[in-house]
C-alpha cells in the first residue's frame, strides 16, 4: 500500500510517469523502506495505463464487494412503512414525556428561586 501512495504522490507532484528511483525517494524521505520488488510489480501493472482509468475501474469492482454488517436496520420506501414511522413517532413523543417528567424532580423549584 505504501509503493502505491508513494506513486501516487509522485503523480500528484507533477511527474507523469514516475521511476523506481522517485517512489523509492519519496519513502525513503518518510522513513519507509523501499521493496524493489513490489515497486518493479507495480510499474509493470501501471505501464501505458492513465491511473484515473485504473481508479475508477477499481471503484466499479470495490462497489460491488459486499461491505455491511451482520445487524443493520432497512428502511423500505415500499409499503408498509407508515407503521414503522408511527413507531418512530411514539418514540419522539415517549422521549419527550420522559423528558418533562425528569424535569419535574425539583418540585417547581429552581437553583435561584
Amino acid at each position: 500500500m505504501k509503493v502505491v501512495a508513494a506513486y501516487l504522490l509522485a503523480l500528484l507532484g507533477g511527474n507523469a510517469s514516475p521511476s523506481s528511483k522517485d517512489v523509492t525517494a519519496i519513502l525513503s524521505s518518510v522513513g519507509a523502506e523501499a521493496d524493489k520488488d513490489k515497486i518493479a510489480f507495480l510499474l509493470k501493472e501501471l505501464e501505458n495505463k492513465d491511473i484515473l482509468e485504473v481508479i475508477a475501474s477499481g471503484r466499479e469492482k470495490f462497489a460491488s464487494v459486499p461491505s455491511g454488517g451482520g445487524g443493520g436496520v432497512v428502511v423500505s420506501s415500499g409499503g408498509g412503512g407508515g407503521a414503522a414511522a408511527a413507531k418512530v413517532e411514539e418514540a419522539k413523543v415517549e422521549e419527550k414525556e420522559e423528558a418533562k417528567e425528569e424535569s419535574d424532580d425539583d418540585m417547581g423549584f429552581g437553583l435561584f428561586d
